[in-house]
């Protein structure tokens, strides 16, 4: 069975904080409420959070501020606004830097957990995939810097012997360097290791991708 979605209630109002740590609980989550912004970001077990529903506006930390703390220290975890001042600008703010859903109070409890199973979808996505590209550059960084020239021009189309004359090196050697890129991120055909390139942003230089390809240089 798994563990349930650890979810956390930041409201400085204490009656409605209490509310909605009942209707969490009774859903069957791991609630942790908070009456502050600057006491959850000091709190021990942020990083394993799945959801953060947060009142907009507080005192010291407001909202918008504590989004913009977590998008720093957790980027992957997604948040739930409520509010009872909601406006259009403000909700545009919270949505564009990643809010899940901006409800306004008081807050239907269907509503509001289903925002929450979202987010926290949402969480776990974006967890998985910054795990996946902290292990790409783990595998990146094994490289030598050669391999990682080689790395970035065979994902980028060209052939070993195009490789070969832009290197100045053999195309024996590039064959073997090739080998070992593919070994060392653990790619398992040519199309694996172009989508790696593309999750780390590996471009080869422009000046040598035109030289390799037969592109005049310029500048």
């Amino acid at each position: 069975m798994a563990d349930p979605l650890k979810i956390a209630v930041i409201d400085d109002d204490q009656s409605l904080r209490r509310a909605l740590v009942r209707v969490l609980a009774r859903a069957g989550l791991d609630v942790r409420a908070f009456a502050s912004a600057r006491g959850f970001l000091s709190a021990p077990g942020v990083d394993d959070v799945s959801c953060v529903v947060s009142d907009l506006r507080m005192p010291e930390v407001d909202g918008l501020q504590l989004q913009q703390a977590l998008q720093r220290r957790v980027p992957h975890l997604a948040m739930v606004f409520l509010t009872g001042h909601g406006d259009v600008p403000t909700t545009v703010t919270a949505m564009k830097a990643g809010a899940v859903d901006f409800l306004e109070k008081p807050v239907n409890s269907a509503t509001l957990l289903e925002a929450i199973h979202r987010a926290s979808e949402r969480s776990a996505r974006s967890r998985a995939a910054s795990a996946e590209v902290r292990d790409l550059n783990n595998r990146f960084e094994r490289l030598t810097p050669r391999e990682r020239e080689v790395f970035a021009l065979v994902a980028a189309g060209l052939l070993n012997k195009q490789i070969a004359a832009e290197l100045g090196a053999a195309e024996k050697t590039i064959k073997q360097h090739r080998g070992r890129v593919m070994d060392k991120m653990q790619a398992e055909s040519l199309a694996a290791l172009v989508l790696m390139a593309e999750r780390l942003g590996i471009r080869p230089r422009e000046r040598d991708f035109s030289n390799a390809t037969g592109r005049k240089r310029t500048g």
